[in-house]
């Protein structure tokens, strides 16, 4: 247990840092949403600013989160993919590397390759299981197998080939041109194995079906994240502390099992606006009574981001701030015990980018009562606050002050 002997719940709402919007009068998504919850936290509180990206990483949510479970990610990390192999008990043997696979829907009418939908129209998981059993069936062999996940994240693994290009995050180029990437896929190791991939795709049942609702179907797949698995520290040896993580994202499971946290399962999380909110809350209050540290993640604020849909992530702010902070927090402060609330994000995810962004982060830290300073949680309100460097000061100051 933290020396403060009281749980600790960090809850996080992904990418739900934003820069000023026109059509919002000015204010972010965060400001111009209703969080009356993620406010108590910061105005009963403490706020902070938290800088989740060490100097030189790229700002994903591997690095990020990593961070927030009080890692210094620029001194191990090797990649998303290997990380989510680890959530799906996926073993990589020496000189085998992960690669994240989407399934993505790109367009090829035009001259080039322009990638329009990072995530084949948010592919149901039962749909994305259906398509990687065929590519395996198909496709899979020495170069390398298929791994079903969620949705449209899953990973391919094999030994590392001779020749590969550098990779990049396809929800980076969501409606941009990517033929420069897509030919340096063609022409690496893999390009072949690849090219027949969409071959696979393009006379799929599912994406048949898909069509025929009108809906995106998978007619890609793209390969990014790559890396052998990493070799990190677990948290109960660090700390001498016991914790759950809870998420619908295999890359945040995978963080978890790296780390010696307990993967805790909610049925019907899906790390989209359809997500079990209320079965996410029940887990966390019950995994309170067993562990020292819970992490609640909810990838919903990220995804509306990457989509550029500013709607959509007032309402993703909205949802977690009522559906999954509010009642947590009640369920805190009704137990009458001493607690530690964190109310997080790991990044931006700006919408005029529609990818992630270093800036630090707005981080509450809320014990139950205090006297009422006024301040919200938004990112104006932290840009006044303490600086904290990096995730390692972070965990300290939670586990100590």
């Amino acid at each position: 247990m933290s020396s403060a002997n009281r749980p600790i719940v960090i809850l996080v709402g992904d990418g739900m840092g934003d820069f000023p919007r026109s059509e919002l009068g000015g204010l972010t998504p965060l400001a111009a949403a209703a969080t009356p919850a993620m406010d108590r936290a910061a105005s009963r509180g403490r706020l902070y600013r938290l800088r989740t990206v060490p100097e030189g990483m790229e700002p994903g949510s591997d690095v990020a989160n990593l961070s927030l479970l009080g890692y210094q990610p620029e001194k191990f990390y090797t990649g998303r993919a290997p990380l989510e192999a680890a959530s799906m008990g996926v073993e990589l043997a020496d000189g085998e590397i992960a690669f994240r696979c989407n399934l993505v829907h790109l367009d090829f009418s035009g001259n080039g390759v322009r990638m329009l939908d990072y995530s084949a129209g948010h592919i149901s998981t039962a749909e994305a299981r259906a398509i990687m059993e065929s590519l395996e069936e198909n496709l899979g062999g020495p170069a390398g197998h298929f791994h079903p996940g969620v949705s449209y994240r899953h990973l391919f693994v094999g030994p590392e080939p001779e020749s590969w290009p550098e990779t990049t995050p396809p929800h980076d180029h969501s409606g941009r041109d990517v033929s420069a990437f897509w030919q340096g896929y063609m022409d690496c190791g893999l390009g072949n194995m690849i090219k027949a991939a969409c071959g696979v795709l393009a006379d799929h049942p599912v994406n048949r079906e898909r069509e025929a609702r009108g809906e995106k179907s998978a007619n890609a797949i793209w390969l990014w994240g790559e890396g052998p698995m990493p070799e990190m520290g677990r948290i109960p040896d660090l700390y001498s502390i016991s914790g759950g993580l809870i998420s619908a994202v295999d890359l945040l499971k995978g963080i978890a099992v790296c780390a010696g946290l307990e993967v805790i399962e909610v049925p019907g999380a899906t790390g989209y606006l359809d997500t079990n909110y209320q079965g996410k809350v029940e887990a966390a209050v019950d995994a309170v009574r067993r562990h020292d540290l819970v992490f609640v993640h909810v990838e919903a604020p990220d995804e509306t981001g990457h989509q550029g849909d500013c709607g959509l992530k007032v309402r993703a702010i909205e949802e977690f701030d009522r559906l999954v902070v509010a009642p947590v927090m009640a369920a805190l402060e009704k137990q009458e015990t001493p607690f530690r609330l964190v109310v997080a994000m790991d990044h931006y995810t700006p919408l005029e980018m529609k990818t992630h962004d270093a800036t630090p982060v707005p981080v509450a830290v809320y014990d139950g009562g205090g006297a009422d300073s006024g301040a919200v949680f938004s990112e104006k309100a932290a840009a006044d606050a303490p600086l904290i460097g990096s995730g390692r000061e972070f965990f300290s100051l939670l586990l100590n002050q």
